[in-house]
């Protein structure tokens, strides 16, 4: 009992003086850039002076469908050449895709396009419109590094939670075959297809999850737009179809599609897989015989 109070405790104080070296060398970075990004910030609102909207609907639209379509882009040269090699062993399913079926890419990047255009954006809009009643999304001073942290923390834990509850709906035999079984079309899943869901699912499962933890914190553009984008890129990992060293296991999630009938488990996914204190909400038992589940950490 000692000895395991002992290594329990003195893990704790790694655990705990690493993240306080950590967020210390981020917190000087943070401040040593902050005047460069404060002045930029306030260059921003000079020129978009009196169409501060017009700023909030680009910043929170274009820049994380940026990292999005830049992610994936990468991604794409391997699903599509099945080169470089050096990612495309990595390959979960292997067999499967290999190259992607041109027709049903080109099918599956319409949709999501569609996705991001016409319904994320008028999202966007009325986000907001909704932020405005709050406060200003675009005020002048721009947020703490350790308040940009405490917001990414609740973000995560009611995007986790809503996000969760909202599939598992969305898996009930009276929305699945409607709705949710669009998503499902791909079995082997590649990044791009993390956006391809009917209009229905990717307001309820896809964006509000998403964006009720900017609404609950009165957030600043720029925690918004950062959020935004580790979101879309975080989902594009896990639907990527690659195991790729030192990025978050898609393993399961590859095991979730093949096998349609095990809900995904809630996880911290923006935690990189190494802290998931809501897993054990979950009600699904991997089936042992999907070896690669062994792979998922």
């Amino acid at each position: 009992m000692r000895k395991t109070a002992f290594i329990l405790g003195s893990g704790l104080l790694l655990l705990v003086a690493f993240w306080n070296s950590v967020t210390w060398h981020l917190q000087r970075f943070w401040g040593a850039s902050g005047h460069f990004w404060q002045a930029e910030w306030e260059r921003l609102l000079s020129t978009f002076e009196g169409k501060e909207w017009i700023l909030f609907i680009i910043a929170a639209t274009q820049v994380p469908s940026l990292c999005f379509w830049g992610l994936n882009g990468l991604l794409l040269v391997v699903d599509t050449t099945g080169k470089p090699n050096f990612i495309a062993r990595y390959r979960i399913q292997v067999g499967k895709n290999e190259p992607v079926d041109p027709v049903k890419l080109r099918q599956s990047i319409r949709t999501v396009l569609f996705n991001q255009f016409m319904i994320s954006l008028p999202i966007v809009v009325f986000l907001y419109l909704l932020l405005k009643l709050w406060g200003d999304p675009c005020r002048r001073e721009l947020p703490t590094f350790h308040w940009f942290l405490l917001e990414l923390a609740i973000f995560t834990l009611i995007e986790e939670v809503m996000f969760y509850y909202s599939h598992r709906l969305l898996h009930h035999p009276a929305f699945y075959k409607k709705i949710h079984k669009k998503h499902h079309e791909w079995t082997a899943p590649i990044g791009v297809i993390s956006l391809y869901a009917h209009p229905v699912e990717h307001v309820v499962s896809n964006m509000l999850p998403v964006i009720v933890g900017p609404i609950v914190m009165g957030s600043h553009l720029s925690s918004i737009t950062m959020w935004f984008s580790l979101a879309l890129v975080v989902t594009s990992i896990s639907h990527c179809g690659y195991h790729l060293p030192f990025l978050p296991s898609p393993e399961f999630h590859d095991y979730h599609h093949l096998n349609l009938q095990r809900p995904w488990p809630l996880s911290s996914k923006l935690f990189f897989g190494l802290c998931k204190p809501l897993k054990y909400l979950s009600t699904c038992s991997p089936d042992a015989r999907w070896n690669s589940l062994e792979n998922h950490f």
